[in-house]
Protein backbone atom coordinates (compact mmCIF):
# COMPACT_ATOMS: atom_id res chain seq x y z
CA UNK A 1 0.00 0.00 0.00
CA UNK A 2 1.12 3.11 -0.77
CA UNK A 3 0.10 6.71 1.14
CA UNK A 4 1.44 9.99 2.12
CA UNK A 5 2.77 11.92 4.53
CA UNK A 6 2.70 16.08 4.22
CA UNK A 7 5.09 18.45 5.65
CA UNK A 8 6.91 22.00 5.16
CA UNK A 9 10.18 22.03 3.62
CA UNK A 10 11.66 23.75 6.64
CA UNK A 11 10.55 20.78 8.93
CA UNK A 12 11.93 18.31 6.52
CA UNK A 13 15.03 20.37 6.60
CA UNK A 14 15.72 19.31 10.44
CA UNK A 15 15.71 15.75 9.84
CA UNK A 16 18.66 16.26 6.76
CA UNK A 17 21.23 14.38 8.36
CA UNK A 18 19.11 11.66 9.53
CA UNK A 19 17.93 8.28 8.37
CA UNK A 20 14.10 8.59 9.84
CA UNK A 21 11.71 11.75 9.86
CA UNK A 22 9.44 12.64 12.79
CA UNK A 23 6.70 14.83 12.10
CA UNK A 24 5.54 17.58 14.95
CA UNK A 25 2.48 15.05 15.57
CA UNK A 26 4.69 12.06 16.70
CA UNK A 27 5.45 13.91 20.19
CA UNK A 28 1.85 15.34 20.48
CA UNK A 29 -0.41 13.13 19.42
CA UNK A 30 1.50 9.49 19.17
CA UNK A 31 1.32 9.08 15.73
CA UNK A 32 2.38 10.73 11.79
CA UNK A 33 -0.79 11.43 10.19
CA UNK A 34 -0.82 10.24 6.27
CA UNK A 35 -3.43 10.43 3.70
CA UNK A 36 -4.33 8.19 0.78
CA UNK A 37 -3.75 9.69 -2.47
CA UNK A 38 -8.22 11.00 -3.08
CA UNK A 39 -7.74 12.74 0.42
CA UNK A 40 -4.38 14.84 -0.05
CA UNK A 41 -6.38 17.90 -1.93
CA UNK A 42 -8.90 18.10 1.58
CA UNK A 43 -5.85 17.77 3.47
CA UNK A 44 -4.28 20.43 2.51
CA UNK A 45 -7.11 22.50 2.12
CA UNK A 46 -7.55 22.11 5.53
CA UNK A 47 -4.88 21.81 7.14
CA UNK A 48 -2.08 23.87 4.75
CA UNK A 49 -4.65 26.84 4.26
CA UNK A 50 -1.25 29.48 4.51
CA UNK A 51 1.37 27.59 3.66
CA UNK A 52 3.17 28.45 0.42
CA UNK A 53 4.63 25.65 -0.24
CA UNK A 54 4.59 21.73 1.30
CA UNK A 55 6.41 18.72 0.47
CA UNK A 56 4.89 15.70 -0.19
CA UNK A 57 6.29 12.28 0.84
CA UNK A 58 5.14 8.77 -0.97
CA UNK A 59 5.46 6.18 1.20
CA UNK A 60 5.79 2.41 0.73
CA UNK A 61 4.20 0.44 3.66
CA UNK A 62 5.58 -2.77 2.45
CA UNK A 63 9.41 -0.88 3.23
CA UNK A 64 8.03 0.98 6.88
CA UNK A 65 9.93 -0.24 9.96
CA UNK A 66 7.41 1.60 12.58
CA UNK A 67 3.79 0.14 12.77
CA UNK A 68 0.83 1.55 10.44
CA UNK A 69 -2.37 1.71 11.54
CA UNK A 70 -5.56 2.71 9.36
CA UNK A 71 -8.30 4.70 11.29
CA UNK A 72 -10.99 6.49 11.65
CA UNK A 73 -10.36 9.98 11.99
CA UNK A 74 -11.68 12.91 9.89
CA UNK A 75 -15.38 13.03 8.77
CA UNK A 76 -15.49 9.46 9.43
CA UNK A 77 -12.78 8.71 6.96
CA UNK A 78 -9.85 6.45 7.35
CA UNK A 79 -6.75 7.83 7.33
CA UNK A 80 -2.92 6.15 7.74
CA UNK A 81 -1.41 6.46 11.13
CA UNK A 82 2.27 5.71 11.57
CA UNK A 83 3.03 5.02 15.37
CA UNK A 84 6.78 5.99 15.48
CA UNK A 85 9.58 7.37 13.87
CA UNK A 86 9.17 7.35 9.70
CA UNK A 87 12.10 5.38 8.20
CA UNK A 88 13.57 7.26 5.03
CA UNK A 89 13.88 3.91 3.02
CA UNK A 90 10.43 3.98 2.83
CA UNK A 91 9.94 7.12 1.23
CA UNK A 92 9.88 6.28 -2.33
CA UNK A 93 9.37 10.17 -3.98
CA UNK A 94 9.60 13.34 -2.50
CA UNK A 95 7.02 16.43 -4.61
CA UNK A 96 7.55 19.85 -4.08
CA UNK A 97 4.29 21.58 -4.27
CA UNK A 98 3.52 25.52 -4.52
CA UNK A 99 0.09 26.46 -3.12
CA UNK A 100 -2.25 28.61 -4.75
CA UNK A 101 -4.04 29.99 -1.14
Amino acid sequence: MTFYHITTPEHWSKYAADSFYEAESLHSEGFIHGSFAEQLDETLATYYKNVEKVLILTIEEVNLESELKVEKSRNGQFFPHVYGKLNKSAISYVEERELKN
